[in-house]
């Protein structure tokens, strides 16, 4: 029965999350161009607040995940409780802390950093509450909340603001407050199923667990959670204080359709977390370099043929839309991110293969050279090559390739494991070649036309070749069944 909900639960999930990532599409193809202005404003409040929300965890919901098994039910409600308090606490000395910070500099946007305040204070507490929910095997219902109204509030907030019905800063206020509901919600469904009572007398709950491994244990949650979020948001910050708030719209829209390429990766490597901790456990490495082998190739074929759809027809795309002038800016964006995520899916879980590893720490030191490489480039080619965005851009492809080949290079030192072999080398080989010759073929007059057939041919193509050839263990056996059951029907 136990199991039953599990899988009950990780199927929501998937499906919220693809619900969230649907609606996020059809508003950065259709609301957020009407105001790059506002959409760059929201995406560095979004930063500022994912950067905020990791201190005033400061590990400790990750330590509740941790901890929480060996702990009997009142010490596992006090651990909550306890971090509830710690979250609490450091908050509050957060909000000092930027205050201090905006009075010494005298920041030109500190307004901007208050409103990012309380978002980032209620994902803090969300942060917290989800991992209790999970925990309670109880995580679809939050996960309701957490993806779906953010995505629904704010192409809201821009019809609002673009039809005159809001001002700027009644619309950050909705904002803020939107997440401010998300808090209210989670916690009231939280609670409806657990019940932490009031015992907020310590001292017991580290007679059972080390104070020392807690403490040790949040610190590094934290600053992998910090180092994460630098890598990886350093871009809306950047473009927002060295560009322009419409620059840094321009690049988040682009951002959010280059990284819907990533979505089958996310499902994938959280279904095969268990198995490759697992191989590491029983150090049964043989096994676990052919399924790194083969999911890279499987990640990497979905991936180039999404790509390489996006790199023929995505012009012709947005040419059928209303904002078709706007959209086109982010173009140079879609391409160089998208090639990034697609080269992130080809080295497989490599990622993962560390976490569970006892080398995980590694996995800091390569988010920090990531930090510093992504910092560095992004300098140099927004005011040295002056390329702007498509520089900020390429600033991220270098610095996710650098991240993930010392990863690589890790990996097969430590292991013996490389996700490369001939078949992979075969498969990118046949999307290059059948990438270049599509894009080539004449154009028909029509955007429509084109949108179909080019990106139709480049498909069939792919998918005919890496069946031919059994480049892909996993498309041979989903074609092979598919036609086993139309043979079977008639």
């Amino acid at each position: 029965m136990k199991s039953k909900n599990l899988q009950r639960q990780v199927f929501f999930f998937a499906l919220i999350n693809y619900m969230g990532t649907a609606i996020g599409i059809i508003s950065a193809l259709f609301i957020y161009p009407l105001d790059f202005a506002f959409s760059g404003t929201i995406k560095y409040i979004d930063n500022i607040s994912q950067l905020l929300y990791p201190i005033m965890v400061l590990g400790a919901s990750h330590a509740l995940i941790k901890f929480y098994p060996a702990l009997t039910e009142e010490k596992q409600k006090q651990l909550f409780n306890y971090s509830m308090v710690s979250v609490a606490m450091v908050s509050g000395i957060t909000l000092v802390a930027i205050a201090l910070f905006n009075t010494a500099t005298g920041y030109k946007d500190a307004a901007l950093v208050y409103f990012a305040f309380p978002v980032a204070l209620s994902l803090a507490f969300i942060d917290l509450f989800r991992k209790q929910a999970q925990d309670l095997q109880r995580l679809a219902v939050p996960t309701v909340f957490e993806k779906i109204i953010p995505k629904i509030t704010l192409p809201a907030l821009f019809l609002l603001l673009i039809g005159g019905y809001f001002t700027l800063s009644t619309s950050l206020w909705v904002y803020a407050g939107a997440y401010l509901l998300i808090l209210v919600l989670t916690a009231a469904y939280l609670f409806t199923h657990f019940k932490p009572g009031f015992n907020y007398r310590f001292k017991t709950l580290f007679g059972q667990i080390s104070r020392r491994d807690y403490y040790r244990y949040s610190l590094y949650a934290f600053a992998g959670s910090v180092g994460s979020l630098l890598a990886f948001r350093i871009d809306g910050i950047v473009i927002y204080n060295w560009i322009g708030e419409e620059a840094n719209g321009i690049f988040g829209n682009g951002s959010v359709l280059a990284s819907t390429l990533q979505i089958p990766a996310v499902g994938m490597f959280a279904l095969y977390a268990p198995l490759i901790s697992k191989h590491l456990q029983e150090n049964t490495l043989g096994p676990l370099n052919m399924k790194y082998k083969e999911i890279a190739r499987l990640l990497f074929f979905i991936g180039a043929l999404m790509y390489t759809c996006i790199f023929i027809g995505i012009e012709d795309l947005f040419s059928l839309l209303p904002s078709a002038e706007k959209l086109m800016l982010t173009v140079p964006v879609i391409f160089i991110l998208g090639f990034s995520v697609l080269i992130n899916m080809a080295t497989g879980f490599n990622t993962e293969i560390i976490t569970y590893s006892k080398y995980y720490r590694f996995n800091m030191v390569a988010i920090l050279l990531l930090i510093v490489v992504n910092i560095g480039l992004n300098a140099w080619f927004v005011f040295v090559a002056k390329m702007g965005i498509s520089g900020v851009a390429w600033a991220s492809f270098i610095s996710m390739l650098l991240f993930n080949a010392s990863k690589l290079i890790f990996i097969y030192k430590k292991f013996g494991l490389f996700p490369f072999d001939s078949a992979f080398g075969k498969l990118a080989v046949v999307f290059a070649l059948t990438g270049v010759g599509v894009y080539l073929l004449p154009d028909s007059g029509s955007h429509l036309i084109n949108l179909i057939y080019k990106c139709g041919l480049a498909v069939v193509l792919n998918v005919f070749v890496a069946y031919r050839l059994k480049l892909v263990y996993q498309v041979n056996v989903w074609i092979n069944k598919a036609v086993m059951k139309v043979v079977g029907q008639r």
